[in-house]
């Protein structure tokens, strides 16, 4: 895996490096003058190594024995180029985009689990106007949320754009156009929690939400046994969706941000395509020989 990433991020770099050194007038040759104290192959580990652990530049600075400001410029290089790789789902499909998915689905006739996970982040600025935005009614916290996308055995398949905690589940699946790739799409069906009722409606019954209770007031016996085990039934085969939240939330960048809310949703689709929290130590390890 981390001959593949090296192999596969690499000449990204080191083309928008060049493009960076051509981009402008110079009185030297491109490839003169003072070389990277940092090598390509260790500003990809500290970006890992930030991400999986929450190390800060700092740290990475003393580890790699360069300055703090080389970290975080190697950060800043390397992390965008993750997160256009998008998630694998096998060695020659990669899906980056919502739409995508939905494709790869329907021809594959598969199910689809969707869900909103939720990254607590630092508290807008005082006198901000837009700062209430980020309070979750959920958690009562300032965080971001993402809909992650998974199929029937939990495996990720999209992490969207971050979006500030207040929007609600199925405002976000509708901003991102899920009703629209749903109508335009072939038969695909998606499993969702109680978040995302009304979807089902707007998509022939596409979306598929927990069943809603008719009798809310001394049901019969009868349809009470009939709804928890309908019920159940639901939550049994979403509950995957869970697992693929749990992969990302591994990845300490995602357990808590504590850096510029502007970079979330780079660090979302960067950790999203990354393999397993139990793989990584290996990817460290193999790229630090």
């Amino acid at each position: 895996m981390s001959a593949e990433l090296v192999a596969e991020v690499g000449p990204l770099w080191q083309e928008r490096h060049q493009a960076v050194l051509t981009a402008r007038p110079r009185r030297r040759a491109v490839g003169s003058g003072a070389k990277y104290k940092l090598v390509f192959v260790d500003r990809l580990l500290a970006t890992l190594v930030h991400l999986r652990h929450g190390a800060t530049h700092d740290v990475l600075a003393c580890w790699f024995g360069v300055d703090r400001s080389t970290i975080t410029s190697a950060i800043s290089e390397v992390r965008p180029l993750l997160a256009q790789r998008g998630c694998t789902v096998t060695t020659d499909i990669r899906l980056r985009s919502l739409a995508e998915v939905i494709e790869h689905l329907g021809a594959n006739g598969r199910t689809g689990i969707i869900d909103g996970t939720e990254i607590r982040g630092r508290r807008p600025a005082v006198g901000r106007k837009d700062r209430e935005k980020f309070i979750s009614g959920k958690n009562k916290q300032n965080a971001v949320k993402s809909m992650v996308v998974t199929d029937a055995e939990g495996r990720l398949l999209f992490c969207s754009p971050a979006e500030p905690a207040s929007c609600a589940d199925i405002t976000h699946a509708r901003k991102l156009g899920l009703v629209k790739l749903l109508a335009d799409a072939p038969a695909v069906e998606i499993l969702a929690d109680a978040g995302y009722q009304g979807l089902g409606a707007q998509t022939g019954g596409r979306v598929v939400t927990p069943p809603h209770r008719k009798f809310k007031k001394n049901p019969p016996e009868w349809y009470e046994e009939m709804h928890e085990r309908q019920r159940k039934a639901h939550s049994s085969r979403r509950i995957r969706v869970e697992h693929g939240i749990g992969h990302l939330k591994n990845w300490r960048a995602l357990a808590r941000h504590h850096g510029r809310r502007e970079h979330m949703s780079d660090i979302i689709q960067a950790v999203a395509g990354l393999p397993s929290h139990q793989q990584t130590a290996t990817v460290a390890s193999s790229l630090r020989t």
